[in-house]
């Protein structure tokens, strides 16, 4: 675990650094409190992070701990490896544990690039209970995970679940559940218009503008505008 830390310090960028603290929030009352940054670039901690996929979970998890966001990024990256590469029971171990660890998960692209490849994949033919008792959490991070975990489900044009927790977060105070939120209704647009249409004209007026204007994004500017202008 030493020798990941001390590689990662080898691409660390004090100037970077710098930039990474007031992009992700860092401040006091900021949802991104604390963190610390040492500057590097999610490529070079990626390929980091490969190199100790061997890692035992009891050292993932003191990574996990850390105070400093690439350590915590390349413990998650060492799941994300050790995921792909299990059978069965070793994904149900890597799941269990990346749920148990879900308040280190605690920056939004901790979550985004890790849950559709942990939960996501894990509960794409089980059960997903699991999601909506974490969507109803009070934790901001836990909820982007439920979030964020129906990427996968989309992908395999599966949009039930997607939905029904897209709803329950309509009314949601965070940015970054509004952003969350209206990225994977784009996403499912992707792939059935009609559905992501048939779920906008229920609820467009009333969500979060922040949600409805990325769930629109792709969509042509005449049918934007109207979205926006509450005329559809």
């Amino acid at each position: 675990m030493t020798s990941l830390r001390a590689e990662l310090k080898k691409f660390a960028d004090p100037k970077k650094a710098k930039v990474l603290q007031g992009f992700f929030k860092t401040g006091p009352g900021q949802y991104g409190e604390g963190d610390v940054f040492l500057g590097l670039k999610v490529g070079d901690t990626r390929l980091v992070a490969k190199k100790f996929t061997s890692m035992p979970l009891e050292e993932v998890k003191s990574l996990l701990e850390s105070k400093i966001h690439e350590e915590r990024l390349a413990a998650l990256l060492v799941l994300v490896e050790k995921f792909g590469k299990a059978g069965n029971s070793g994904r149900k171990q890597i799941f269990d544990f990346y749920l148990a660890n879900a308040k280190n998960v605690n920056n939004w692209d901790l979550v985004d690039l890790s849950a559709p490849k942990i939960s996501g994949e894990f509960l794409l033919d089980r059960d997903r209970a699991v999601l909506f008792r974490l969507v109803r959490s009070e934790n901001l991070w836990k909820k982007r995970i439920a979030v964020l975990s129906t990427f996968t489900f989309i992908r395999n044009n599966d949009f039930d679940d997607a939905l029904a927790i897209s709803e329950i977060l309509l009314n949601d105070s965070h940015d970054l559940i509004h952003k969350a939120v209206g990225w994977m209704l784009r996403e499912v647009g992707k792939r059935n218009l009609a559905v992501e249409e048939g779920f906008l004209k229920r609820h467009y007026k009333g969500m979060p503008r922040t949600m409805l204007r990325y769930a629109i994004e792709r969509f042509p500017e005449g049918k934007r505008k109207a979205y926006l202008a509450g005329i559809v």
